[in-house]
């Protein structure tokens, strides 16, 4: 099958795993016990995404707290009331605020990707990291006495470089920079400044990497994604998109399954695609219950045939299935079947498309 097809990143957790999860924070399971618990949960995520065909797997972020804040986790210099982040159906997230420098990560994505890498058996494996725009909303708006906004942001940028090089150099087929802040921002600011700042911090630290180095990496796009809603489907992606492809990397990973208008933002695709890059494009609504049909899966992507060049098109999930380990909200059974469906689907629609 020629048309690249990639999953996004998290699978729910095994049940197995939340057990063990809930056992260390109530001191019932040393960190030992923990660690093996997680290395299992990765093993079977990677044998069920191989078993589904997939040509490139992930560890599902397993042992990732969310998707968000596996750098800081651990980290003691923060209080809990940072941004707030509302979802649709009335559930909010909250981001903490660093209350003291120099900012450090505490766990780099390199870790997660060696150990995805000992289960692969020779397939190619992805690694998702945290863009360093989502990161920055730490910074408190009163700012840190005797640690400045613009040290803050240089510490950051040298430590999103460590832990996207990291992966990179560990031998990650992709780095996938995990961006839903982008859509978030022209709902929280409507005028597009927020949104200008994120774009400019995440290639100030793209532009440390090699024309070679970048078309290894991605960023991937979505209204957010738990416990069974969004954070800002409700704003216009002809908004996002532009600034978007601004960003200097190979690959694009767009939601768009879930979209009410998709031939709209394909369009918008079209013209804004920079010439050097791929866009994977989501045939698979991680939050609808309904597992797509394979054949359901190929008519969407002949659809984004339509507008966009097939050499510079691929397929992926909508958002990760759950992105926050506590969010139970699909199941895995449900992940993996979605995630078959896909597979399945692309390599039908290639062969439509002859290639």
């Amino acid at each position: 099958m020629s048309l690249p097809t990639e999953p996004i990143g998290s699978i729910p957790r095994s049940a197995e795993l939340l057990g063990a999860l809930s056992a260390h924070e109530a001191g019932q399971l040393g960190s030992q016990d923990l660690a093996g618990a997680v290395d299992q949960a990765v093993a079977e995520t990677i044998e069920r995404l191989r078993a589904a065909g997939s040509p490139v797997v992930t560890d599902g972020e397993q042992g990732k707290p969310s998707f968000a804040t596996y750098p800081i986790a651990g980290l003691k210099d923060l209080s809990p009331d940072g941004v707030v982040i509302p979802f649709a159906d009335g559930h909010v997230r909250q981001l903490p605020y660093l209350t003291a420098g120099p900012f450090r990560y505490q766990q780099r994505a390199d870790g997660y990707l060696k150990a995805a890498l000992a289960h692969a058996a020779g397939t190619p494996v992805k690694q998702a990291v945290i863009a360093p725009s989502a990161l920055s909303l730490l910074y408190p708006a009163e700012g840190i006495a005797g640690y400045s906004r613009e040290q803050f942001l240089a510490d950051l940028a040298d430590e999103a470089e460590a832990d996207i090089r990291g992966c990179l150099d560990a031998g990650a087929h992709k780095v996938q920079l995990d961006f839903t802040e982008g859509r978030l921002s022209l709902k929280l600011d409507p005028s597009g400044g927020v949104l200008q700042e994120f774009i400019a911090l995440n290639n100030r630290v793209l532009d440390r990497f090699s024309e070679a180095e970048r078309a290894r990496i991605g960023v991937h796009t979505c209204p957010g994604g738990d416990q069974d809603s969004t954070h800002s489907l409700d704003v216009d992606y002809a908004d996002l998109l532009p600034q978007l492809f601004r960003l200097h990397v190979g690959s694009f990973y767009v939601q768009l399954a879930s979209e009410a208008d998709p031939d709209r933002v394909l369009t918008a695709i079209a013209a804004e695609l920079p010439e050097s890059a791929t866009v994977f494009v989501g045939v698979i609504d991680p939050i609808d219950p309904r597992v797509e049909t394979p054949e359901e899966v190929k008519d969407r992507v002949l659809n984004a045939a339509r507008y966009i060049p097939v050499e510079r098109l691929g397929t992926c999930d909508d958002c990760g299935f759950s992105p926050f380990a506590d969010d139970t909200s699909t199941s895995r059974d449900l992940a993996f079947a979605k995630i078959a469906a896909r597979v399945a689907g692309t390599a039908r629609a290639a062969e439509q498309l002859g290639v």
